[in-house]
């Protein structure tokens, strides 16, 4: 039983050690504290990582088309592939039940807004309703585009914070008109990106307005689509791979491209990079917990050798303990006792130092790859409690062997 006047022998038996319990218990705390920074690093990772996804959904395939680079049943190469609306609706049609999100895009790059004396050059898109929630657009005023609008080919604009913050001076934009070569757009809404000033720097409206107002046609420049997500992740990619696979195939067919040319037609897959992406920081993960694990280990092999010494040390007064009665339990209790104070005690002060280092300096990390490193307080504590069960573990061998010491031969060693 744990008592006041038992802990107060321990520590004076480990003040007798205070090199060797001090050089022990500093090699435990500092392995508890690796193992807590490393572990709070690999999140700040996860979390860098999946801020980086969330400025798309991550389970998109987009897909855009180049020049063909391979001669193909009679046709040259070098001919240049415009997709139409035509490949879009069929790819909405033969995988309809496994899309959850798709949009078409008619894009102008560098065009030039004006409102009243101000102007600005930015990326003009053509798109669908559905591109709000692939671009995990915010609308922060008036509304996004409806389907009302792409189907009356209504001359409306939803723009980027960055494109209001210029034109408007902080003015209200919604239903305000602006300029685009000459035409006007009414102003529905504003947006805000998490991709940043870069993807807030546009200005979208709806595709068919976009293809009549700037001579378009019947032309897309290119389209995403996103899949429906599965409860197990591999099948998800699995899904969306087969998907992406199957596009690729049927616009080649389509427009007669060379199954082998791969410069023709580019089809994005997000979630089979997300995977890439995720795979690796799991990687980086299992490194951290096993040089985290490895410093712990060397820490617990430390406070086996102290006690070791510790037993040795103390054969005599073992010796006198089992003459007066002591039962071997007790002897056993006694220096296990002893291996679990040297374990528990640095491993809770590795903890707290570890816990503060990461509170102080995780604010202060500024990276986009590393995010609000941090340790979930339960793993953390749930290590310390394997730690010092390791200790005991550590410290089993010395007590038992001081359990079978016999009295006579104790008190004799010198």
């Amino acid at each position: 039983m744990f008592d006041i006047e038992r802990w107060q022998e321990i520590f004076e038996t480990l003040s007798k050690n205070k090199l060797r319990t001090f050089l022990t218990g500093l090699s435990v705390a500092s392995g508890i504290f690796i193992l807590v920074i490393l572990l709070g690093f690999s999140s700040g990772i996860q979390n860098g990582v999946t801020s980086q996804f969330e400025r798309d959904a991550t389970n998109s395939i987009s897909v855009w088309t180049g020049v063909t680079t391979k001669e193909y049943k009679g046709l040259n190469p070098g001919r240049r592939i415009q997709l139409k609306n035509e490949d879009f609706n069929a790819v909405v049609t033969k995988y309809n039940d496994n899309l959850e999100y798709k949009s078409a895009f008619y894009t102008i790059w560098g065009g030039l807004v004006n409102y009243k004396n101000e102007s600005g050059n930015y990326r003009i898109q053509g798109v669908m309703p559905d591109n709000q929630f692939i671009e995990n657009a915010d609308i922060s005023q008036g509304r996004f585009l409806n389907h009302s609008d792409v189907v009356g080919a209504k001359k409306v604009a939803v723009i980027g914070n960055k494109v209001s913050q210029d034109l408007f001076k902080g003015d209200d934009p919604i239903g305000k008109d602006i300029s685009l070569y000459g035409i006007n757009f009414k102003v529905i809404g504003v947006f805000f990106d998490p991709g940043g000033e870069r993807d807030e720097s546009k200005v979208m409206m709806p595709i068919t307005t976009a293809q009549k107002a700037f001579n378009g046609g019947n032309d897309i420049r290119s389209m995403m689509y996103t899949v429906k997500m599965s409860d197990n992740f591999d099948e998800a990619v699995a899904l969306s791979e087969q998907i992406s696979l199957g596009i690729e195939n049927d616009i080649k067919e389509t427009h007669i491209i060379a199954p082998d040319d791969i410069s023709a037609v580019r089809v994005n897959n997000t979630l089979e990079e997300a995977r890439k992406i995720y795979s690796l920081v799991d990687t980086i993960k299992a490194v951290f917990w096993f040089v985290g694990i490895g410093t712990i280990i060397a820490g617990v092999v430390g406070v086996g050798n102290i006690m070791l010494i510790i037993v040795k040390e103390r054969t005599k007064e073992i010796g006198i303990r089992k003459a007066l009665g002591a039962e071997p339990m007790s002897i056993v209790g006694m220096i296990l006792q002893e291996s679990v104070f040297v374990t528990m005690f640095s491993g809770l002060f590795g903890l707290v130092a570890g816990l503060g280092l990461l509170e102080f300096v995780g604010p202060l990390i500024e990276s986009d790859f590393i995010k609000y490193p941090q340790v979930d307080f339960n793993t953390a504590l749930t290590t310390v409690f394997v730690l010092v069960f390791a200790g005991a573990i550590a410290g089993f061998i010395p007590a038992y062997r001081a359990a079978k010491i016999k009295p006579i031969v104790a008190l004799r060693d010198e």
